[in-house]
């Protein structure tokens, strides 16, 4: 008897072979049309230039035919395959829970660019395909002026590969802790995590400056339908000029284990004598406060290399799993605004599960040490960031909140990015590393797959194969420039 489509069974592998061929042509097509519409505007952003600039016929066309050119060039570009073989490794400047980040150079133009290099087997493991696709959407798909641009995309059997601009700045933490509030000395930048690392507190309108360019990052990728879930000091990334991006849309820090809402099930009946803060656990002194900051400092770096990490810019909400939109982010602006101002976050503690409790209640552990004195405006601003959803700053009309708030008032929104940075930051060279952290232990060669197919993969299939999984099938990134 002819089988019917009820008896039908499939193998888990031909499903997964199904479901990445659906995928492969989806993207395939999507692209097509996204590129289609893209030629078709640039196209006409060049008549318009055309008809301003007053040009004669030939003019005209001589103009056309250097940009088919381009677009030819372009194209040609997009065609291109790449491998790890096309960059030279100059410098590991980072590492996260699936991978590292190195500084390369690509080898035939010389340009230099930031390669994060994610491993396959362990995003797997972690069930985090979906959020690697929402990664790489958003490097797509946002505004350039505030979240890092992505250049290329490749993979082999093994690793995923990001090719994506370098922001010397490094991240704003970096710059803080450098920065000296009662000098105009020029800094090395970094990213914003080391910024608020080397030095104890910003000034007000330093710290101005900061949240509103973070606001605006923010606000780009909300009306773009992403919510980044996990900004903080790490994420905010500096460029040569001081200006604010964002980047690590979950791949990285924002994964990791204590951001799941399973790794805090179990401290519900937890006592708060089961555990120590090196942060303190209210107000208190003015040494108990300098001891939180000191504390924070010496534990931070620590913190956002570990595998556990921390829960102090996440908003409450993210925890529950009863729901979450856009305000989630306007939370973590308001406690970057306290550690900027204070100089360590507002729930920080020696460990995650004791900042998760004390984030949950929030309600009584959001407090002002006496001995660090902010404006009123700026305190209000905090409690109106950190507060119920849906009565937080920005949460129902986003950045047009935040421009009638007396703590930003002054502000020039429009031209904030072409204006001089708070704290002037200097690049010695295109290359230059000085904001990042060292990693002297890590092999600087990035072996080609074939070579250390052997043993890898064995070992990746041996571990993977025991959950009845396929180390082979990857949602398909773009081959080539994007």
């Amino acid at each position: 008897m002819a089988a019917t489509e009820s008896t039908i069974r499939f193998s888990g592998h031909t499903l997964d072979k199904a479901t990445k061929a659906k995928v492969t042509l989806e993207n395939y097509y999507s692209n097509l049309i996204a590129q289609h519409i893209e030629r078709k505007q640039r196209l006409a952003k060049l008549e318009e230039s055309l008809k301003d600039e007053g040009l004669s016929e030939q003019q005209k066309q001589e103009k056309r035919l250097q940009h088919a050119q381009k677009e030819t060039e372009f194209l040609r570009l997009k065609r291109s395959r790449l491998g790890v073989e096309d960059f030279e490794p100059l410098k590991v400047i980072g590492r996260g829970a699936f991978g590292e980040v190195r500084l390369v150079q690509k080898k035939d133009t010389g340009h230099v660019y930031a390669m994060k290099i994610l491993r396959k087997a362990d995003m797997l493991e972690k069930e985090q395909v979906a959020h690697v696709r929402a990664e790489r959407d958003v490097l797509v798909e946002a505004d350039h002026q505030w979240v890092v641009k992505m250049y290329y995309s490749f993979q082999d059997p093994i690793n995923l590969y990001l090719i994506m601009e370098f922001l010397p700045g490094g991240k704003i933490s970096f710059l803080i802790s450098k920065y000296n509030g009662e000098s105009s000395e020029y800094v090395f930048a970094g990213d914003m995590m080391t910024l608020l690392m080397k030095k104890d507190t910003l000034s007000e309108e330093c710290t101005q400056f900061y949240i509103s360019e973070t606001a605006l990052a923010i606000d780009s990728i909300h009306k773009l339908g992403f919510i980044h879930r996990d900004i903080k000091p790490d994420n905010l990334l500096l460029d040569a000029r001081g200006h604010i991006k964002l980047s690590d849309f979950g791949l990285c820090t924002g994964l990791k284990k204590s951001h799941r809402t399973d790794f805090y099930r179990d401290l519900s009946q937890a006592k708060p004598s089961d555990f120590m803060t090196s942060c303190g656990s209210g107000s208190g002194g003015a040494m108990d406060s300098k001891r939180r900051a000191e504390s924070w400092k010496r534990n931070r770096r620590a913190l956002a290399y570990s595998t556990v990490g921390t829960p102090d810019y996440i908003a409450p909400e993210v925890f529950l799993q009863t729901g979450y939109g856009p305000a989630c982010d306007c939370w973590s602006l308001g406690v970057i605004m306290y550690e900027m101002l204070i100089g360590y976050p507002p729930f920080c503690s020696e460990n995650p599960q004791e900042t998760y409790r004390k984030v949950m209640n929030w309600r009584e552990t959001l407090v002002f040490p006496p001995e660090v004195p902010i404006s009123e405006e700026a305190k209000d601003t905090i409690i109106r960031f950190c507060c119920e959803a849906d009565r937080r700053l920005g949460a129902q009309r986003g950045i047009e909140e935040l421009k009638l708030a007396p703590f930003f008032r002054g502000v020039d929104w429009e031209h904030i990015r072409e204006r001089p940075a708070a704290i002037p930051v200097e690049v010695r060279s295109i290359d230059d590393t000085s904001n990042f952290d060292e990693f002297p232990d890590v092999k600087l060669e990035i072996r080609k797959y074939a070579e250390r197919f052997l043993i890898t993969i064995t070992l990746a299939r041996r571990s993977i194969k025991r959950r009845g999984e396929h180390l082979g099938y990857f949602p398909p990134i773009t081959q080539g420039r994007v």
